[in-house]
């Protein structure tokens, strides 16, 4: 049998949706600052946007200026443009493609969650999750209705031994999401279970009970 669920109160659905607009406008604060601090206006002919060369190379529509280095070798802040998903993902399809499937799955995404959310369904780190998640899928999705592409400005590497791609706070704020959802499902928990070696004693006890009162001295039912 289902848990019953109740629905969220209009408090919990407006903080979720301040929460989610105010997320939203940090991701595309930091985006545009990224922009004018770490990358500048291309002069002459801009390249077709996300569209390979002779080479194979993808050229920015901005050109980049140097990175800035807040941890030696560790973590800098530089400018990059981002055609695909995380890691790449479709990143040499048509931009229309590429804008259509992200736009679905980020729309999709946006209404399943809201409407959990408003169904009262999942625990409270559901709850926290959705904002995270909704704010860094319209995050990006604005970025390719917008450009194209993705802003991306943070860059984690170990030297020249690991480089993890360039993301943004629209990526972060995705990736707490997804660990909130995993952890409201690991910690859901489960309806009560029976006793299965109490249980059948405790219907022959009641049956016992019921027979006793069925062959009892009708004298004594009498007050005799």
């Amino acid at each position: 049998m289902a848990p019953t669920t109740t629905r969220r109160g209009s408090a919990l659905i407006a903080a979720c949706i301040v929460s989610t607009i105010a997320l939203v406008a940090l991701d595309i604060g930091t985006k545009t600052w990224a922009e004018n601090a770490l990358s500048a206006e291309r002069t002459g002919e801009r390249p077709e946007v996300c569209a390979s060369d002779e080479d194979g190379y993808i050229r920015y529509q901005r050109a980049r200026r140097p990175g800035l280095v807040v941890i030696e070798d560790v973590f800098e802040l530089e400018y990059a443009e981002n055609c695909g998903a995380a890691f790449g993902l479709l990143r040499n399809a048509p931009t229309a493609l590429r804008t259509t499937i992200f736009g679905i799955a980020a729309t999709a995404a946006t209404i399943v969650l809201l409407w959990l959310f408003i169904q009262g369904r999942g625990g409270p780190w559901f709850a926290w999750s959705v904002p995270f998640v909704v704010s860094g899928a319209l995050g990006n999705l604005i970025d390719r209705i917008r450009y194209g592409y993705v802003v991306d400005f943070i860059h984690w590497h170990w030297r020249d031994e690991f480089d993890y791609p360039t993301f943004n706070v629209a990526d972060i704020a995705i990736t707490i999401g997804v660990v909130l959802l995993l952890i409201d499902g690991f910690r859901r928990e489960e309806p009560a279970k029976v006793d299965e070696k109490a249980a059948p004693a405790a219907k022959t006890k009641t049956a016992e009970g019921a027979g006793d009162q069925r062959t009892g001295d009708p004298r004594e039912a009498a007050g005799e």
